[in-house]
């Protein structure tokens, strides 16, 4: 029987359908109980922040990093907390499931693209306030109208960036060898097995650095409890599942304009959907909505953003998970989406107030009424999913009758 479970939900991947429906929960539970969003890449400009001020740059004369909020440390703060945790869930799903093995990236494109997406997807995200998380997974169900101008020049840059990798030079080049003889299978159960306890020794050791935080860390004002070993625990929650169920943004999109599937894009619309309804009691309780400007900022930084997952291979979730599992590409990749952040931090002051701050923000809420915004987020889903059912139809429309049989059966006509 344990061998059953073990491998039904600790080495096998799971279901995508239920596990983002379950980030979603988790997700909404997270801004409740602490206050914050389940974002990464705001973390991530403050990470780049201490290493330009570690390097002797003077970061206060920046006044992005003003609006990031600089103090403290990642030990110290929510987020900071948050995503340490969500590498830890990574690894712990990765050592369990015996998948950790270094992989190097088998041609000198394969890094360039994972690099030079990276940082334009960093500075894609930054320039518009948030990633795939709180711009669109976490963001939509909070009633910012940025969020979904976001999405839709998301994922038309991804559109245009499915056509950008697809061209020659970015195919990768398989090198053909001539084998005598079959490769033999090594036996990995004594490898599996010491994954298997160290990934237990992990997860021992983060409940009890959860247990610490709990006792230790000052409770914020306006909190009822402590929240960094809330932040700690729900950082490792959101790490687990999107590792044992393959959780990318890149791909929920990009597959469904490359292959037609929409399993993992029909996920995300329900999740959100699913967050929905809890963010908008939270807010009703007197929790502050999360509202950014809608301004110039969001349609670029989201096309950059789009097109710079599907360059590098991964979104910010994709490449946290496959970069714990030994892809070496994916840290490229994340290395680029710090120093894209970086790029936007110091160039910001030129641009920032003409591209965002001088324009408005606007909550759904405010402009429809409560239950109006409600309604009104919950039409704009139900079209995001009529939206990936028609793309899927027309894909596969357009494949059948482009087919070699098709187009054999019309010349004989």
């Amino acid at each position: 029987m344990w061998q059953t479970l073990k491998q039904k939900y600790l080495v096998g991947f799971w279901n995508p359908l239920p596990a983002v429906i379950a980030l979603g929960i988790l997700s909404t539970y997270y801004f409740g109980l602490t206050g914050s969003l389940w974002a990464v890449t705001g973390e991530f400009t403050r990470w780049g922040g201490h290493v330009l001020h570690f390097l002797g740059v003077d970061i206060s004369r920046f006044h992005y990093y003003d609006i990031q909020n600089m103090s403290g440390t990642p030990l110290s703060r929510n987020d900071g907390i948050m995503v340490i945790g969500m590498f830890v869930g990574a690894l712990i799903a990765t050592l369990w499931a015996n998948n950790f093995k270094i992989r190097l990236p088998k041609s000198k494109i394969r890094i360039a693209q994972g690099f030079l997406g990276g940082i334009i997807a960093g500075f894609g995200a930054r320039l518009a306030m948030g990633c795939n998380l709180a711009n669109f997974f976490t963001g939509i169900p909070y009633f910012s109208l940025h969020t979904w101008v976001f999405s839709i020049f998301m994922i038309i840059g991804i559109y245009i960036g499915t056509k950008f990798v697809a061209l020659p030079c970015f195919l990768p080049k398989v090198d053909m060898q001539k084998v005598h003889t079959q490769k033999q299978l090594s036996d990995t159960r004594s490898r599996s097995f010491v994954l298997f306890i160290l990934g237990c020794v992990v997860f021992l050791l983060s409940v009890l650095w959860i247990i610490y935080l709990t006792h230790v860390a000052p409770t914020p004002k306006g909190r009822a409890l402590p929240v960094l070993g809330m932040a700690l625990g729900f950082g490792i929650s959101f790490g687990f599942i999107i590792a044992r169920a393959q959780i990318c943004f890149t791909s929920a999109f990009r597959d469904l304009f490359m292959t037609g599937r929409t399993q993992m894009a029909k996920a995300v619309v329900i999740g959100m959907a699913i967050s929905c309804i809890g963010v908008f009691s939270y807010l009703m309780l007197g929790n502050a909505p999360k509202i950014y400007w809608l301004g110039p900022n969001i349609i670029l930084g989201g096309l950059l953003f789009g097109f710079g997952i599907v360059l590098s291979g991964g979104c910010e979730c994709g490449w946290m998970y496959r970069a714990i599992e030994g892809q070496v590409h994916y840290w490229v990749v994340g290395i680029g989406n710090v120093v894209g952040t970086m790029i936007l931090a110091l160039s910001w002051d030129y641009y920032g107030e003409a591209l965002a701050t001088s324009w408005p923000k606007i909550n759904l809420l405010d402009v429809f009424g409560n239950y109006g915004g409600l309604i009104v987020n919950y039409a704009l889903l139900g079209l995001a999913f009529i939206f990936i059912l028609w793309v899927q139809q027309r894909f596969f429309r357009k494949n059948i009758f482009q087919s070699p049989s098709t187009q054999c059966i019309n010349t004989r006509k």
